[in-house]
C-alpha cells in the first residue's frame, strides 16, 4: 500500500474512533454551519407500534427528481419531474409531470433555486392529488382519515425551500393525515453531536416503535409538525425521521402511525413506505428521455445562435465528468434530492 494512502487510512481511523468515543467535537473543521436539532435521547419517549397486515384506506406520496441536462460554471439546464403514487392494498395508481428549468448563477445559487422549484412542484402535485376526482383513492372513502399523504423531507412550510402552507391548510381542513418522512436526517443530533436517529435506534428492543417527540412543532420557525423517529418493519434495521403535523398530535400517535407498517414490508424498500419509494422511482426519467431532451435543447440553442458560445463554457467545466467517462452531464451529476 502506498505510504500516503496508508497515512490517510490511519487518519480516518483516528478521526472516526474519536467521533465514536466522544461525539462530534465542537469547533472541529468538519462541522458545517447548518440549522441543527440537538437533543439528549430519552428512552421513556419510545412507544410501541402495532403491526398491521392490511388497511382499508390508501397511502399517497409525492416526490420530485432533478436531473442536469446541460451545465457550465455559471448556468445550468435541468429536467424536473414531480411524480405521485397512491397505494391501496396492492393496487397502485400514479402520475407525473415534466418541466425544464434554467438557472443562472454559481453552483450554490443554482442548488438553492432548484430546491425551491422541487419543493414547489411537490406541493403543487400534492394539492392536485387531493382535489382531483380522477384520483380514486381519496374519493373512494367518505372519511379522509383513511387516506394518508406522505411527503419526502422535513415538515417545514412557508418561505424558501419549504412546502406550501396552503398544502398544510388543505390537509388540516380535509382531515387528511399528513406526514413528512426523510430519507436522511443530518440535522438531527444527540447531546454529543452524533446522529440522533441512530442513537434513538439503540434505546429499545421493541421490534416496531416511535420516538415522540424529538422536538415539538414551532410554526414561528416554519416547523409545522412534531419531529419523531419511527421504525416500521421488524425485519429491517432502517429508522427514519417522521414529522407529524401539528393538527394530528392530539390523537394517539401509535394508532396514527401503525397503519404505515402494512406498506413498509415490500422487499424493494424494506422498512420504508412503498408509496414514497414508488413516487421516487416514478420521478426518475430514463436515459433515453434525458438524451431526447438534451438534443431538443441543443437544437433550440442552435436556432438562437447560442449553442457555440454555451458549448465553450460547458466544455471548460466538464473535464471532471469526462474523467469519469461521462459524455453528458446527466450521466454523472445528480443534484442532492434530500430536504
Amino acid at each position: 500500500m502506498d505510504k500516503t494512502v496508508e497515512a490517510d487510512f490511519n487518519e480516518m481511523e483516528r478521526k472516526l474512533k474519536c467521533y465514536v468515543d466522544k461525539g462530534r467535537v465542537a469547533g472541529a473543521a468538519e462541522a458545517r454551519e447548518e440549522p441543527t436539532v440537538n437533543v439528549k435521547p430519552d428512552a421513556s419517549l419510545v412507544k410501541p407500534l402495532k403491526r398491521k397486515s392490511d388497511f382499508a384506506g390508501s397511502f399517497m406520496a409525492v416526490d420530485c427528481s432533478t436531473r442536469t441536462l446541460k451545465r457550465a460554471n455559471n448556468w445550468g439546464i435541468y429536467l424536473m419531474r414531480p411524480a405521485c403514487a397512491a397505494v391501496k392494498n396492492r393496487v397502485v395508481t400514479w402520475n407525473f409531470k415534466e418541466r425544464i428549468y434554467t438557472a443562472v448563477g454559481d453552483a450554490y445559487t443554482r442548488s438553492n433555486f432548484l430546491t425551491d422549484v422541487r419543493i414547489e412542484l411537490e406541493s403543487q402535485m400534492a394539492l392536485e392529488l387531493l382535489h382531483s376526482e380522477d384520483q380514486a383513492p381519496y374519493y373512494e372513502y367518505p372519511d379522509p382519515r383513511s387516506n394518508y399523504l406522505l411527503l419526502d423531507g422535513g415538515g417545514y412550510f412557508g418561505g424558501e425551500r419549504k412546502f406550501r402552507v396552503s398544502l398544510y391548510d388543505c390537509c388540516e381542513k380535509m382531515g387528511v393525515p399528513l406526514l413528512a418522512i426523510c430519507k436522511n436526517s443530518p440535522s438531527l443530533h444527540d447531546d454529543k453531536g452524533k446522529d440522533f436517529v441512530a442513537s434513538a435506534s439503540m434505546l429499545s428492543s421493541l421490534r416496531l416503535w416511535v420516538y415522540h417527540p424529538v422536538r415539538r412543532a414551532d410554526k414561528d420557525k416554519s416547523l409545522y409538525g412534531d419531529i419523531a423517529v419511527i421504525k416500521l418493519c421488524a425485519e429491517s434495521n432502517r429508522v427514519f425521521r417522521c414529522d407529524i403535523m401539528d393538527y394530528l398530535v392530539g390523537q394517539d400517535i401509535g394508532e396514527l402511525l401503525s397503519p404505515l407498517t402494512c406498506v413498509s414490508e415490500d422487499p424493494r424498500c424494506l422498512g420504508y413506505p412503498i408509496s414514497l419509494f414508488l413516487a421516487h422511482e416514478f420521478s426518475a426519467p430514463s436515459n433515453s428521455m434525458l438524451l431526447s431532451y438534451h438534443d431538443l435543447i441543443e437544437g433550440k440553442l442552435a436556432d438562437a445562435n447560442l449553442l457555440e458560445s454555451l458549448r465553450r463554457e460547458e466544455s471548460c467545466s466538464s473535464f471532471a465528468d469526462e474523467l469519469h467517462g461521462s459524455r453528458h452531464a446527466f450521466q454523472w451529476e445528480r443534484w442532492n434530492e434530500q430536504y
